[in-house]
């Protein structure tokens, strides 16, 4: 028995549902989904970013097989038995591509009033300069010869006295190079210095014919003091291309995974919900 003047409180703590919360959209139930022009588009991007990607790793097998062949045409050259100076390199037409790094031998007498140095040429991160001398054979022409590296203040861009080379008749052996790829005011003689080595430029200023290339000196019967330090022989390693190409056709893949993955995901709703509604709070009816 309820006292006089008692009310009564009953707390509903049922949950509702807004009535603007919309339901769920339907789950799809095949995959015909992927004919609607948003898939097909998206499809098309998948195969563009895919094909693209196949052909750049296509390119870098491509570049890693040909330093592949180069590095075993550079090595044979490099174990090869020196060959004359007139079997390899001419005054009329330039080094042949495999006779690059090949070791040639040559006697003559260096001429030390045209010597050029090359500027810009770093080691180790320490700046410096290349000194190159023409070498004249007993036929009359001359064979430009990169007798090593100096060290130099500043950054390089400038050539201070450059060392003597010997002065007796010589017999030197160096590496076959080609002419540098460069034009214009990097190749031709300005004050006694270029940017890189090309002997078309340099024969002009010369006043005997000259062979085509030049050689990286790597032995001479008779040295000086100071001597440049010779040049280092060519990079034989592989390179980064094979393993670029793996990583191009990785991407194709994965851009091919990534559009099966969200295919899957809308044909079986795998995909993350929004969160539902917040309940509305309990409301309290009186009762007397």
């Amino acid at each position: 028995m309820r006292p006089s003047g008692y009310v009564g409180c009953a707390v509903s703590t049922s949950k509702t549902t807004p009535e603007s919360t919309s339901a769920a959209p339907a789950r799809p139930t095949s995959y015909r989904f992927l004919l609607s022009r948003r898939w097909l588009g998206l499809l098309l991007a998948v195969l563009v970013v895919s094909f693209s990607c196949y052909e750049l790793g296509r390119w870098q097998f491509h570049r890693y097989a040909e330093r592949h062949d180069s590095n075993a045409r550079t090595s044979a050259n490099l174990g090869a038995e020196p060959a004359p100076l007139d079997a390899v390199m001419s005054t009329t037409a330039p080094p042949a591509d495999s006779d690059q790094w090949r070791r040639v031998e040559v006697s003559g007498s260096y001429d030390a009033d045209h010597q050029i140095a090359v500027l810009y040429r770093t080691r180790s991160g320490a700046p410096g300069i290349d000194v190159v001398t023409p070498l004249v054979t007993a036929s009359g022409a001359a064979v430009l010869v990169d007798r090593g590296w100096l060290q130099t203040a500043g950054n390089g861009n400038q050539a201070n006295a450059l060392p003597a080379p010997p002065g007796s008749t010589v017999t030197v052996t160096g590496w076959v190079r080609q002419d540098a790829s460069d034009s214009g005011n990097r190749v031709t003689p300005s004050d006694g210095s270029v940017r890189s080595i090309s002997s078309v430029a340099i024969a002009p200023t010369l006043p005997y014919p000259l062979y085509q290339g030049f050689l990286d000196l790597t032995n001479e019967s008779a040295t000086v003091k100071p001597s440049p330090a010779r040049a280092d022989p060519p990079d034989l390693s592989g390179g980064p291309s094979f393993f670029y190409g793996i990583q191009w056709w990785f991407f194709g893949l994965l851009a091919v995974g990534f559009w099966v993955y969200f295919a899957y995901a809308e044909r079986t709703g795998t995909k993350a919900q929004p969160r539902s509604a917040s309940p509305e709070p309990a409301t309290v009816t009186a009762r007397e």
